[in-house]
């Protein structure tokens, strides 16, 4: 069989799902349907406009923020606490067991750690002078704990 590579910048959606349909069969056929399904929570203005949020999704039982954007004016009012907790609240009735995200040095590490994250790894020089954290939360309470 013959191929060709061919390296763009341009970042299609069609060709994306093209590239992710044999990834998700193959997936599947692993560990079975991951059930991936969005998660969105809109934080909007006094007007009605879109100033942050939370995108993100559940699949194979947990829940992944993608992003969580809390505008700078808004930062400390506890309204990032409240987005988390809607979602962590809605991934529990999906049937989630954990939620995990990323966030860069220069962010969110201690907001997350005080809502109960920890982190269970780290990629230094993520950007350069900077690390990223990958951290996770148990949403399942277990024997014991309650």
């Amino acid at each position: 069989m013959n191929y060709e590579l061919d390296l763009t910048d341009v970042a299609d959606e069609e060709t994306r799902k093209l590239i992710l349909a044999p990834l998700i069969e193959y997936n599947t056929s692993q560990a079975g349907p991951g059930n991936g399904r969005p998660l969105v929570i809109v934080l909007k203005d006094g007007t009605g406009q879109i100033v942050g949020g939370l995108w993100g999704y559940t699949g194979y039982d947990w829940l992944f923020t993608q992003l969580l954007v809390v505008p700078e004016s808004h930062r400390g009012t506890g309204i990032g606490r409240k987005i988390m907790a809607m979602a962590e609240t809605e991934a529990r009735s999906r049937g989630c067991i954990g939620a995990w995200l990323d966030t860069f040095e220069f962010q969110a590490r201690g907001f997350y750690e005080r809502i109960g994250y920890e982190c269970f790894a780290e990629l230094p020089n993520y950007p350069i002078g900077f690390s990223r954290y990958f951290m996770k939360k148990p949403l399942q309470v277990t024997c014991g704990e309650a």
